[in-house]
């Protein structure tokens, strides 16, 4: 099996819909870390897929978006799953092995196979 990993930031704004008192009710700002793992049991010109296309995807997706447009609670494990789900649609020659999030230092979510 062959893979890849590719890791993109992006600048984006969300808010969460939280039972508690919390900060992150309110609309705020974080640069993102995604990194992405892909696997294919083949190359398609040498590769598993270009890299350049998953940061597009993902980029064109979040990147100086509010998330909530897009994700209803989007917490980072469900931007991890939402990315993952995504790119395991879109991707004929590839599947998405695991896609990790890191909100701010030292805070990370993941979703994988």
């Amino acid at each position: 099996m062959y893979r890849i990993k590719t890791e993109v930031t992006i600048s984006a704004a969300h808010k969460l819909n939280l039972p508690y008192e919390s900060p992150c009710k309110e609309v705020h700002g974080h640069n993102w870390k995604i990194a992405v793992i892909m696997q294919s049991r083949q190359l398609t010109n040498g590769m598993v897929l270009d890299f350049t296309s998953v940061k597009k995807f993902i980029k064109d997706k979040f990147d100086h978006k509010t998330i909530n447009d897009i994700i209803e609670q989007p917490t980072a494990e469900n931007i991890a799953k939402y990315i993952f789900d995504e790119l395991n649609y879109l991707s004929t020659d590839a599947t998405c092995e695991k896609v990790e999030v890191q909100e701010t230092e030292g805070n990370y979510a993941s979703y994988e196979i």
